[in-house]
């Protein structure tokens, strides 16, 4: 499908709302600087075209698409609007010729960024009321009644966990990149164990000289919370989680530490040795991740664990005394019906985890369930309100609350990312990282440092995600870690 546009600076949005409407389109955006309509393509004009930051300008949007009954078309002209405002009136113009064309909504309405509470985040900071913040959501970005609830809802509950927290606080990441087995819908830095198993120690010896790094540099501040992910964390052997963990605990300040998890993650790889290592290094939260409680899909995504490894896995957990386990899933794998996510949270209500994080598929090129469903056009990744809404009432009936939320591109339903919680147990780490309100000092292949300036101007600093070159240009990441977090 491809896209006229005559402005390159609004090129993100434009593809990513249409790729919302036609997910399985292969959406191409073609800049055309001139005001042409083409009667076979989606035509989206801008008047004023690609405009500053500071600037504030007056000017028209006008979107073409066409339809079998003729080409649906809409204008909307504007005044003295910076760029983040026309560009909401741009996303307006083309979301309603769009819905015209496929009489359909989008529940986040114009909404394309991953972030949506920040909306009602910034609202609340302002002292808005609820009725405002709704007010809004609803017409500048078209958002259903539900999710507006749903951001408004988990807004409060961010805030007053962010009251708790000291701006000059810190978190720690800690990316462990391998796994048993590569799954199919997997896109992170991930690595199958069996062939770095001779290299797990020096990678390791390699962590330890970045968070050496960030131990100097964080030495007058104190870490409010430590997430250790990957990967899977606990393919490492039980010795080198501690190693590595007490490592850690030594290296900074931990007296106002909130939360220390470790993504237990794939059940397959959880051992009663290894969960005494977490306990005896003060790990407060685990991950216990099936993804799915069906036996078939499972094997089609090729996570090789069953069902039974699941249950043997919260028990061994609770037995070693972890009174805080959440549990990922995701909606949308492949061949998945609404009877199948179902079964999956009747098993999961069995199980009683502490938290439930709720993934909404997200097919990514990298990840090689994008090929799979196109050579097997008759197995569908699907979402429905009705699955989203099976996977929300198992939460509350399990007394567990929605406390962050975020949204990625190529989502199945254009849903989101949901983590429930009980009371009391939401995770810390989750909060700061969707907020960008704290540094996060990121460590390992892949891995993503933040650092934000008292003005609020964040930073980023990547490493490579191959382990070798990691391993092998360590100086050159924590150099580059240096340039950014000693400016």
């Amino acid at each position: 499908m491809k896209v006229i546009l005559n402005s390159k600076g609004y090129s993100y949005d434009v593809h990513s709302l249409v790729k919302a409407f036609y997910p399985e389109e292969d959406v191409k955006i073609e800049t055309c600087l001139e005001d042409e309509r083409h009667d076979d393509l989606i035509s989206v004009y801008v008047s004023s075209g690609d405009i500053g930051k500071e600037s504030t300008v007056s000017g028209c949007v006008r979107v073409s698409v066409p339809s079998e009954e003729g080409v649906i078309s809409q204008e909307k002209e504007y005044c003295d609007l910076d760029r983040a405002g026309v560009k909401n009136v741009l996303k307006r113009v083309l979301y309603e010729v769009l819905e015209k064309k496929t009489k359909r909504s989008l529940p986040w309405g114009t909404m394309t960024g991953i972030r949506p509470v920040k909306v009602a985040m910034k609202m609340l900071r302002d002292n808005e009321p609820d009725r405002e913040i709704k007010k809004y959501m609803k017409s500048v970005y078209l958002c259903s009644d539900d999710k507006i609830g749903l951001a408004v809802s988990i807004a409060h509950r961010e805030a007053k966990i962010l009251e708790q927290i000291p701006d000059d606080s810190f978190s720690l990441y800690v990316g462990i990149p391998f796994c048993p087995t590569t799954c199919m819908y997997c896109s992170f830095t991930s690595y199958p164990i069996v062939s770095w198993k001779q290299r797990t120690k020096e990678y390791i010896a390699t962590l330890k000289r970045e968070i050496d790094f960030f131990s100097g540099y964080y030495r007058n501040r104190k870490c409010d919370s430590i997430y250790i992910g990957g990967g899977t964390p606990t393919t490492l052997e039980a010795d080198e989680l501690r190693d590595l963990l007490g490592y850690i605990r030594s290296s900074f300040d931990l007296s106002d530490l909130r939360e220390f998890t470790v993504e237990a993650g794939r059940p397959d790889s959880i051992t009663d040795e290894k969960l005494l290592a977490l306990k005896e290094c003060d790990v407060s939260r685990i991950s216990v991740n099936p993804q799915t409680m069906n036996e078939k899909t499972l094997k089609l995504i090729g996570r090789r664990h069953t069902v039974e490894d699941v249950y043997s896995a919260f028990e061994k957990a609770r037995g070693a005394g972890f009174s805080n386990i959440n549990t990922d899933l995701i909606l949308g794998l492949p061949g998945e019906d609404e009877e199948d996510v179902k079964y999956t949270f009747d098993r999961i209500r069995e199980l009683a985890p502490d938290s439930v994080t709720v993934h909404s598929m997200a097919i990514k090129r990298a990840a090689s369930m994008h090929r799979f469903l196109d050579d097997n056009p008759g197995i569908v990744s699907t979402n429905t309100p009705r699955m989203m809404d099976i996977a929300a009432g198992c939460c509350d009936s399990l007394g567990l609350v929605p406390y962050y939320l975020y949204r990625q591109k190529n989502m199945a339903g254009n849903f989101e990312n949901v983590g429930y919680a009980r009371e009391g147990m939401f995770g810390i780490y989750n909060i700061l990282i969707m907020e960008e309100v704290t540094d996060i000092a990121a460590a390992g292949a892949g891995t993503i440092s933040k650092r934000v300036f008292d003005n609020g101007r964040i930073e980023r600093c990547d490493n490579v995600k191959d382990v070798a070159l990691y391993i092998d240009r360590i100086d050159e990441m924590i150099d580059k870690k240096r340039k950014l977090f000693e400016q």
